[in-house]
Protein backbone atom coordinates (compact mmCIF):
# COMPACT_ATOMS: atom_id res chain seq x y z
CA UNK A 1 0.00 0.00 0.00
CA UNK A 2 1.19 3.44 -0.99
CA UNK A 3 1.63 5.97 1.67
CA UNK A 4 1.05 8.56 -1.29
CA UNK A 5 -2.40 10.46 -1.79
CA UNK A 6 -4.79 8.60 -4.28
CA UNK A 7 -6.81 10.47 -6.23
CA UNK A 8 -10.29 7.86 -6.62
CA UNK A 9 -10.77 8.92 -9.90
CA UNK A 10 -6.94 8.21 -11.13
CA UNK A 11 -7.14 4.86 -9.52
CA UNK A 12 -11.05 4.11 -11.37
CA UNK A 13 -9.58 5.22 -14.70
CA UNK A 14 -6.87 2.30 -13.98
CA UNK A 15 -9.11 -0.86 -14.54
CA UNK A 16 -12.56 -0.94 -16.74
CA UNK A 17 -13.86 -4.85 -15.67
CA UNK A 18 -17.34 -4.86 -14.10
CA UNK A 19 -17.66 -6.08 -10.54
CA UNK A 20 -14.04 -6.46 -9.65
CA UNK A 21 -13.11 -4.19 -6.87
CA UNK A 22 -9.59 -2.81 -6.73
CA UNK A 23 -8.30 -2.29 -2.84
CA UNK A 24 -6.76 1.64 -2.76
CA UNK A 25 -5.94 1.31 0.71
CA UNK A 26 -6.15 -0.50 4.20
CA UNK A 27 -7.53 0.97 6.97
CA UNK A 28 -6.32 -1.39 10.71
CA UNK A 29 -8.09 -4.61 9.28
CA UNK A 30 -10.31 -2.53 6.55
CA UNK A 31 -10.07 -2.95 3.14
CA UNK A 32 -11.03 0.62 1.26
CA UNK A 33 -11.90 -0.93 -2.59
CA UNK A 34 -13.41 0.44 -5.62
CA UNK A 35 -15.26 -0.84 -8.35
CA UNK A 36 -17.19 0.11 -11.58
CA UNK A 37 -20.26 -1.79 -11.43
CA UNK A 38 -23.03 -2.76 -14.00
CA UNK A 39 -25.98 -4.97 -14.21
CA UNK A 40 -26.62 -7.27 -11.54
CA UNK A 41 -24.29 -8.80 -9.24
CA UNK A 42 -25.42 -12.36 -6.91
CA UNK A 43 -27.51 -12.27 -4.16
CA UNK A 44 -25.32 -13.11 -1.49
CA UNK A 45 -24.87 -13.06 2.13
CA UNK A 46 -21.73 -11.81 4.70
CA UNK A 47 -22.55 -13.99 8.03
CA UNK A 48 -19.81 -12.15 10.31
CA UNK A 49 -19.43 -8.28 8.84
CA UNK A 50 -21.51 -5.15 7.94
CA UNK A 51 -20.35 -4.10 4.48
CA UNK A 52 -20.38 -0.29 3.67
CA UNK A 53 -21.06 1.15 0.16
CA UNK A 54 -19.87 4.72 -0.76
CA UNK A 55 -21.38 5.53 -4.38
CA UNK A 56 -18.89 7.80 -6.47
CA UNK A 57 -21.10 8.54 -9.70
CA UNK A 58 -24.09 6.68 -10.73
CA UNK A 59 -26.80 4.72 -8.82
CA UNK A 60 -26.57 1.80 -7.34
CA UNK A 61 -29.83 -0.53 -6.27
CA UNK A 62 -29.33 -2.59 -3.24
CA UNK A 63 -31.99 -5.07 -3.01
CA UNK A 64 -32.25 -6.85 0.37
CA UNK A 65 -34.00 -9.33 2.19
CA UNK A 66 -34.95 -9.22 5.75
CA UNK A 67 -37.22 -10.10 8.21
CA UNK A 68 -40.26 -7.87 7.29
CA UNK A 69 -39.62 -9.16 3.47
CA UNK A 70 -37.82 -7.97 0.49
CA UNK A 71 -37.02 -4.61 -0.43
CA UNK A 72 -34.59 -2.38 -2.36
CA UNK A 73 -32.73 1.18 -1.34
CA UNK A 74 -31.68 3.29 -4.33
CA UNK A 75 -28.49 5.13 -3.50
CA UNK A 76 -27.64 8.50 -5.75
CA UNK A 77 -24.13 10.11 -6.03
CA UNK A 78 -22.96 10.94 -2.74
CA UNK A 79 -24.96 8.46 -0.79
CA UNK A 80 -24.02 5.87 1.70
CA UNK A 81 -25.87 2.61 2.86
CA UNK A 82 -24.35 -0.29 5.25
CA UNK A 83 -25.81 -3.97 4.60
CA UNK A 84 -26.17 -5.41 8.31
CA UNK A 85 -24.38 -8.72 8.47
CA UNK A 86 -26.54 -11.95 8.01
CA UNK A 87 -28.66 -9.37 5.68
CA UNK A 88 -28.77 -11.52 1.88
CA UNK A 89 -28.59 -8.60 -0.86
CA UNK A 90 -28.01 -8.14 -4.43
CA UNK A 91 -26.06 -4.74 -5.71
CA UNK A 92 -27.48 -3.36 -9.30
CA UNK A 93 -27.20 -0.76 -11.33
CA UNK A 94 -28.75 -0.61 -14.33
CA UNK A 95 -27.17 2.41 -15.82
CA UNK A 96 -23.52 1.89 -14.16
CA UNK A 97 -21.79 3.26 -11.31
CA UNK A 98 -18.44 3.78 -9.68
CA UNK A 99 -18.52 3.07 -6.07
CA UNK A 100 -16.52 2.23 -2.88
CA UNK A 101 -16.79 -0.45 -0.81
CA UNK A 102 -15.74 -1.06 3.06
CA UNK A 103 -14.63 -4.11 4.66
CA UNK A 104 -12.64 -6.42 6.37
CA UNK A 105 -9.48 -7.15 4.32
CA UNK A 106 -10.30 -10.80 2.73
CA UNK A 107 -13.84 -10.41 2.71
CA UNK A 108 -14.94 -12.60 -0.52
CA UNK A 109 -17.24 -9.88 -2.97
CA UNK A 110 -19.87 -12.98 -3.22
CA UNK A 111 -19.81 -13.29 1.43
CA UNK A 112 -20.07 -16.38 2.74
CA UNK A 113 -22.92 -17.57 1.03
CA UNK A 114 -24.29 -17.08 -2.28
CA UNK A 115 -26.14 -18.19 -5.68
CA UNK A 116 -24.18 -19.39 -8.07
CA UNK A 117 -21.59 -16.96 -9.67
CA UNK A 118 -22.03 -16.14 -13.24
CA UNK A 119 -18.92 -14.84 -15.36
CA UNK A 120 -18.94 -11.31 -15.48
CA UNK A 121 -18.66 -11.18 -11.33
CA UNK A 122 -15.29 -11.37 -10.15
CA UNK A 123 -15.37 -13.73 -6.80
CA UNK A 124 -12.08 -12.18 -5.43
CA UNK A 125 -11.42 -10.40 -1.87
CA UNK A 126 -10.19 -7.63 -3.77
CA UNK A 127 -6.96 -6.68 -6.73
CA UNK A 128 -3.98 -4.70 -6.08
CA UNK A 129 -4.39 -1.29 -7.70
Amino acid sequence: MSNDPIALNQALASFDALWSPRIVTRVNDYDVRVAKVEGEHVWHVHDHTDEFFLVLDGELDIALRESGGERTVTLATGSVFTVPRGTEHKPSSPSGASILVFEPTGTLTVGDRHEEVPAHVDATTGHAL
